[in-house]
């Protein structure tokens, strides 16, 4: 698949694919004669580089000349400030009640005409690796800010003689143009409160392809909000979007095993992802944070090359720092040798970030066309046992839509919200523009329709008692080994248990049966709250309310 970039004489004009207000008014701020090109990696790390504020370390990056850069480059690192996380707050999305647009339009040309004195960088890449699904993203950003932009060319996968190739030999999406993305970090805010926080707004205006990012320095934003735009994409040709991770167990007499496993930042999905698994398996990996499954063949695709992942576990001299091609928000000092390098481990700040290459993970792929065999939620609600197994479409759906997680550093938090609560973010993606119901339906097919087996995961707290990583690698091993012995969980027609040593659920206890009837109560309240909260947008059919009411009835 590949967007639209140019348009014959018939094809431009009012009610046209591609000519929508929003996106003419973004779209134009890119042919202006303040815009620098820039087509290269190259040209790209030399600006970053040179901006002021960067530190270049004496790290070197890793076979750098394979991503298009030279032989001696640098890991660069840039630090943000205050902000070191995402802001959801600041979000607009476009065909949500009570999102102006036509104030949102107006804050966007006024913050494009502001931009007219500086020098604008306008780089391209492509989200998405085959030619089943790649699609062309544009991102204008002013002089200052050429390390987002650097950033943001490594994230995604840059303009490479392989990738152009590719890319012209993919079938064209039709009315999909491509995603232009206009970004201004140093924008001073608004008066226009009832719209935006004063200070930041990162507008979507998905089903046109297109977005205004201004206020935000932190490189998070960018990625997020350009995968925002892909997501939607994908959304409404035929995938489901998946924040999460996906990797292929070959397993002997030519046999295989695709998990996909859905959590946010901090839920262990990465972890999960990129575990060796001691040398017990030959392990191929798509992805540990985004990509694509196509509902009718079930075969999955990576939208980015590169990992963003945090260095908090990353002490500065471990082996995995040596696959670092940028880092964001860390420290810096001498070491013995007289060499400038890293400071992690989150010493300066919580989420300090890094892009990881390509190369990080050893036997990585850009598709796996086999179809994928089982979905794994990954929760930390203390009620869930270390794993148990959805058998019903939509129970499997509907849990996926009522994910339970704890917030993390990777979050800039609004005033007054609890960074210790549990929450519910559903499918582990607080980056959708459309209906929460697009992916219930389209998860609900993969059980139903393609036989995919759904399981819970709890990488949390078990009623007061850890789930340790071993665990959790042991309990998936067991699956994709067919040694799980699933049987059915005490009166829960649609919920089986493979019992782990250490964290059996006594349903006979009071005190547990009544909390984890708690636990299963807030879920059915927040689908019911769907069908109020932005005035039904994300409302959920009745098959995804009557499936968790079912167990709650079967607790009683």
């Amino acid at each position: 698949m590949s967007t639209k970039a140019y348009f014959k004489h018939d094809e431009i004009g009012a009610n046209k694919p591609g000519f929508s207000r929003t996106r003419s008014i973004i779209e134009a701020a890119f042919y202006g004669n303040n815009v620098v090109k820039i087509n290269t990696l190259k040209e790209a790390y030399e600006l970053a580089k040179n901006s002021p504020g960067t530190i270049v370390t004496d790290m070197p990056v890793y076979r750098g000349e394979e991503f298009g850069l030279e032989p001696d480059a640098k890991v660069l690192l840039f630090n943000d400030g205050s902000i070191t996380g995402r802001y959801a707050a600041a979000r607009r999305i476009a065909g949500e009640p009570n999102v102006n647009c036509d104030k949102l339009d107006k804050l966007v040309m006024d913050a494009i005409y502001d931009c007219r004195w500086k020098t604008m960088y306008h780089a391209e890449v492509f989200i998405g690796l085959d030619p089943e699904f790649m699609v062309k993203a544009h991102l204008l950003i002013p002089e200052g800010e050429e390390n987002i932009m650097y950033n943001w060319m490594l994230n995604f996968q840059y303009m490479s003689d392989n990738y152009i190739k590719m890319y012209k030999s993919s079938r064209p999406l039709g009315d999909e143009p491509d995603i232009y993305i206009f970004s201004d970090p140093q924008w001073k805010g608004t008066t226009q409160t009832d719209i935006s926080d004063p200070n930041c707004l990162c507008y979507f205006n998905t089903p046109t392809n297109c977005a205004a990012i201004l206020g935000m320095r932190y490189f998070g934003e960018h990625k997020k909000g350009t995968l925002t735009i892909g997501w939607a994409i994908a959304n409404r040709n035929g995938y489901a979007s998946c924040h999460g991770g996906q990797k292929r167990y070959n397993l002997a007499n030519g046999k295989s095993y695709v998990a996909s496993v859905f959590g946010l930042s901090g839920s262990g999905k990465s972890t999960i992802t990129h575990a060796k698994h001691g040398g017990k398996y030959d392990v191929t990996v798509l992805h540990d944070d985004a990509f694509v499954i196509n509902t009718e063949t079930c075969s999955s695709v990576a939208m980015e090359p590169t990992y963003f992942d945090k260095t908090q576990d990353y002490p500065t001299y471990c082996d995995d720092n040596k696959y670092l091609l940028t880092a964001q928000n860390c420290s810096a000092t001498i070491d013995e040798d007289g060499k400038l390098v890293l400071v992690t481990e989150d010493i300066r700040n919580g989420n300090g970030r890094a892009i990881k290459s390509k190369l990080w993970s050893p036997n990585r792929v850009d598709k796996i066309a086999e179809p994928v065999n089982a979905i794994f939620w990954i929760m930390k609600d203390p009620t869930i046992p270390p794993i148990v197994k959805l058998k019903g479409a939509s129970l499997a759906s509907v849990m996926g839509a009522t994910l339970a997680t704890k917030r993390t550093t990777a979050e800039r938090l609004a005033p007054g919200v609890d960074p210790n609560a549990l929450v519910v973010e559903p499918y582990a993606n607080p980056f959708r523009t459309y209906p929460l119901a697009n992916d219930y339906e389209k998860f609900k097919k993969l059980v139903a329709e393609k036989n995919v087996d759904c399981y819970i995961i709890n990488t949390g707290d078990f009623m007061g008692k850890k789930v340790k990583p071993a665990d959790t690698l042991g309990i998936i091993e067991a699956v994709v080994e067919g040694k799980a012995n699933f049987k059915q969980w005490g009166p829960f027609e649609d919920i089986e248990i493979f019992e782990w040593e250490g964290f059996v659920p006594d349903l006979n206890d009071p005190e547990y049966k009544a909390q984890l009837k708690a636990r299963m109560n807030d879920r059915v309240k927040f689908v019911e709250s769907r069908n109020e909260f932005k005035d039904g947008y994300d409302k959920l059919p009745e098959d995804a309310l009557a499936a968790l009411k079912k167990v709650v009835s079967e607790l009683e």
